[in-house]
């Protein structure tokens, strides 16, 4: 659903704290905490996944899935695959 990559370079990009993330998506900080520590796809409890998740896409950030393209217009970054 989304890496804990994803995580924080959404919030790089909306130049937010993790505090911040967790009053947008409702949750608290020891959990936006845990989720950016994971490796790879960030595990919980989906409602949670899902708030953190709609709260960033309210914010403008795009989720991009691994091989799948942009759906929208705008700036940003995409890590590419390592050879």
């Amino acid at each position: 659903m989304i890496s804990s990559a994803q995580m924080r370079a959404a919030r790089a990009l909306l130049g937010i704290d993790q505090r911040t993330l967790a009053r947008m998506a409702g949750i608290s900080l020891p959990t936006i905490q845990r989720m950016e520590a994971s490796d790879g796809t960030v595990r919980g409890v989906v409602g949670t996944l899902t708030r953190v998740v709609e709260a960033l896409e309210a914010a403008g950030i795009e989720l991009i899935g691994n091989d799948q393209p942009s759906q929208a217009r705008g700036r940003g970054v995409r890590l590419k695959e390592r050879a």
